[in-house]
């Protein structure tokens, strides 16, 4: 306890250690809390889900804050349903005895640009009469304009873009457009401020219920925007989080110590298994690396699992065995090294309760350094195609937005966010690493 006081202490003394602190806790809290909120099911089953999960999401649509740094102010999207702030219902029947059901959206619009389109969505349940909505639009100037009317069954759609009647009566303007358009004036410009949306439904038997959606599709959407499949980017973002901490960590961990533990038996036994770990290491250091992972992938298997262990085996053998080797054969000269054998202490004993532990305090800046280096692995061959298939991840992200061709299309914020998560990530471990390294290594300290 007493060192770990004393490391605290060394910690705070250094910014960069202060600034790589708050990023990697920040990062574990969020993986927790993206693990618990989403599970991992859950996760799969959204992301591959496709139109029927985000059909009412708009596509393509950067995010909401987009709209911090623009005069003309972009579209927000827009779900509302029965229960819902500024959704009304009213239900009355008429002297025959008709039963009518008014449902009222208002919304307020306050943007300069019109919206990606306009869908109703309706339940209802009947015996054999469907039931009858009347859709009407009263704008901010009092205006109303007929939408359409029409009966609906157990389930219907209606997107307001794909109705051609009411184009026409919109005088050949696309109603996502028509519908808000100021008729004063010559140029497109919309009408800006609160609008209704009034439905009417007659049901024709006593039992017989109707209820009803609205969504429009803005310009923008949440807080990191849509894809080309209309999936919310903010799950990929969120749940890259485990899953580069989970490779990096995991990784990271893997090969520093087994790298460690495979350089303190060959220094300590020396010989023919000592000859044995330095030609295998010298092989593996001219092997192209990531030519063999994108091999693995390609023909046996993209998992996320079985790339990691390709990783760590591959890693483990590396220049580290040699660094760490040099070190053993320092302290294997040491004094209590000498008493230890006198004793009678086996091999394994001094392996690893005196050869290890002394080299330890190396051991963790090197792995916390080395965390990024899986990281941006795990993204890069995403990014080639060879990622976990199934998982939503950073390098997946970048990948599809690649292969759609955001850059050129103008959706930056498809590739600059997981990029941006990329280099925070990187940059965290990166700068608590440094500062570590600084606290263990005595000679560093006066850099």
């Amino acid at each position: 306890m007493k060192n770990l006081r004393n490391i605290f202490r060394e910690i705070v003394r250094y910014p960069s250690a202060i600034f790589g602190s708050i990023v990697v806790l920040i990062l574990i809290v969020a993986a927790v809390v993206v693990i618990v909120k989403v599970p991992y099911n859950e996760a799969i089953n959204q992301w591959r889900g496709g139109e029927q999960v985000w059909g009412k999401n708009p596509r393509n649509v950067p995010p909401i804050w987009y709209n911090w740094f623009r005069e003309e102010k972009l579209v927000e999207s827009l779900d509302m349903k029965e229960g819902d702030e500024g959704v009304t219902v009213l239900q009355e029947v008429t002297e025959g005895g008709t039963p009518i059901k008014t449902i009222t959206f208002d919304f307020d619009f306050e943007y300069d640009n019109f919206p990606q389109d306009l869908v109703l969505y309706f339940t209802s349940t009947f015996e054999a009469k469907k039931p009858f909505v009347s859709i009407k639009l009263i704008t901010p100037d009092q205006r109303e304009i007929k939408v359409g009317s029409f009966a609906i069954g157990a389930t219907h759609t209606y997107p307001l873009l794909q109705d051609t009647a009411l184009r026409k009566r919109l005088r050949g303007v696309v109603p996502n457009i028509g519908l808000f358009i100021n008729p004063d004036f010559e140029e497109q410009i919309p009408v800006q401020g609160p609008y209704q949306l009034v439905i009417e439904a007659i049901t024709f038997e006593p039992d017989s219920t109707i209820e009803a959606e609205f969504v429009m599709h803005g310009q923008v959407f949440g807080w990191a925007g849509t894809d080309h499949l209309r999936r919310d980017l903010t799950l990929p973002l969120m749940w890259g989080i485990p899953i580069a901490l989970a490779f990096g960590l995991i990784a990271a961990l893997g090969t520093s110590v087994l790298t460690m533990i495979i350089a303190a038996i060959g220094t300590w036994y020396g010989g023919i298994v000592d000859g044995i770990i330095q030609r295998i290491t010298e092989i593996n250091l001219v092997l192209p690396f990531l030519s063999i992972l994108i091999m693995i992938g390609t023909f046996y298997s993209r998992s996320i699992w079985v790339i990691l262990g390709a990783t760590v085996a591959l890693s483990i053998f590396t220049g580290g065995i040699k660094s760490y080797r040099a070190i053993f054969m320092q302290v294997k000269e040491s004094t209590y090294i000498e008493a230890a054998r006198a004793y009678g202490a086996r091999d394994w004993r001094i392996i690893f309760q005196y050869l290890i532990p002394r080299i330890i305090p190396l051991l963790i800046p090197g792995l916390v350094s080395s965390v990024p280096a899986f990281v941006f692995l795990e993204a890069s061959l995403a990014l080639l195609g060879i990622g976990d298939p199934v998982l939503p991840t950073w390098g997946k992200t970048i990948n599809e937005a690649y292969a759609n061709a955001a850059l050129y299309r103008g959706w930056y914020y498809w590739i600059l966010e997981p990029l941006v998560l990329l280099m925070v990530t990187g940059l965290g471990f990166a700068m608590l690493g440094f500062a570590l390294d600084r606290i263990f290594n005595p000679r560093l300290r006066g850099i």
